[in-house]
């Protein structure tokens, strides 16, 4: 979760005003505010691009007509800010995303205009490689190459959690994505990549449900956040192992592999009980230890791994909240569930639906 002050997290449960901020950054430097008349900022952590967002204005001259105009779609971006004012004036704005703007239109009589755009990702995911591409050096030094590759100037930060290694050398074909290939870089150390909302290119680990602390309560009752939710079990698309696997031609290194299995006799997905083996594969020249094959076949479980149930969670807003958070939901029964952040909607006027979709639960306490 963005860091916020407790305070912030308090007030969602009370009567407050929100408050949205959109700047406008235009290909030639200046910076302005927009105002808005509504919109939303999607998230979800299974999109290569991780937030999207449509923004609507009663401006109508705001239109471009050439590419010299201020809102274009050659380069210009958005930073969108959501929070709360304070009763005693002051206020609190999280951010909830760095666009590259890709569309803008509307009726030039009437409006609205709407303005859509994608997070940083999109950037070096559109820069395909026009001639083949060799990925070398530990996966963070490889991600960090292939990033700066598109955005030369792009802060890049990588997480504590993250352990760095050598990969296998790895050579990309013309026309390939290179967003896919930092995606198989970073699995090889058992990591992920995206674009946070202030446009920084994060390496980081997902959050283990099991031992990473909430960080935000969604209770039911007076004082509480909880609006409704749904919630329900499916075996599709759930694997409880994958095989990890990797064999570089490049330079004759030698195969390895390792099966990564949910081993908690307390699963319902647990390998060895009523659930059966499900087993997925994935396989890179990246890995070339074991413990590498470890690392990214344990990504792998825990993107695939759906423990217990799952859950669409409509709560009060919470600009904050970002893929694999690990929320505690408390029920109108007292009964209480651990849930990981898979996606969700952050409103951009007054009002709005706020749920939250979930890829794991358990029970919690």
């Amino acid at each position: 979760m963005y860091p916020v002050s407790d305070r912030f997290l308090a007030v969602l449960a009370e009567d407050h005003s929100p408050v949205t901020l959109v700047q406008l950054f235009t290909t030639g430097g200046a910076v302005e505010t927009l105002e808005i008349t509504g919109g939303s900022v999607t998230v979800d952590r299974a999109n290569t691009v991780r937030r999207t967002c449509s923004v609507t204005m009663a401006d109508t001259s705001l239109i471009p007509r050439t590419a010299a105009d201020k809102i274009s779609i050659y380069g210009a971006k958005l930073r969108i800010s959501r929070g709360v004012v304070y009763s005693d004036g002051t206020s609190e704005l999280i951010p909830v995303g760095t666009f590259r703007i890709d569309s803008v239109g509307g009726d030039v009589d009437e409006g609205p205009v709407t303005i859509a755009g994608k997070s940083l990702e999109v950037v070096i995911a559109d820069d395909k490689f026009t001639t083949p591409y060799r990925a070398t050096g530990t996966a963070v030094s490889a991600v960090t190459a292939l990033i700066r590759r598109s955005i030369s100037d792009a802060s890049i930060v990588t997480s504590a959690s993250v352990v760095d290694a050598a990969i296998g050398p790895r050579t990309f074909d013309v026309k390939s994505d290179p967003w896919a290939a930092i995606i198989e870089c970073a699995a090889a150390v058992g990591a992920e990549v995206y674009a946070d909302p202030d446009g920084t290119f994060t390496i980081a680990t997902l959050p283990d449900l099991l031992t990473t602390d909430p960080v935000w309560t969604v209770a039911a009752g007076e004082g509480g956040v909880y609006v409704k939710a749904s919630r329900g079990m499916s075996a599709d698309g759930v694997f409880n192992g994958v095989l990890a696997a990797g064999e570089s031609t490049e330079t004759g290194t030698a195969p390895v592999s390792t099966l990564v299995v949910d081993s908690d006799p307390g699963s319902p997905t647990y390998w060895s009980g009523p659930f059966g083996h499900r087993p997925t594969f994935y396989s890179s020249p990246t890995l070339t230890t074991v413990g590498q094959c470890l690392s990214a076949g344990t990504l792998k479980l825990r993107s695939s791994l759906a423990p217990n149930a799952s859950a669409d969670l409509s709560t009060l807003p919470n600009p904050a909240l970002a893929p694999g958070d690990v929320l505690r939901i408390v029920y109108p029964d007292g009964t209480k569930e651990l849930h990981q952040v898979q996606s969700f909607s952050v409103p951009l006027g007054v009002g709005g639906d706020f749920t939250v979709q979930t890829i794991s639960a358990k029970e919690g306490t």
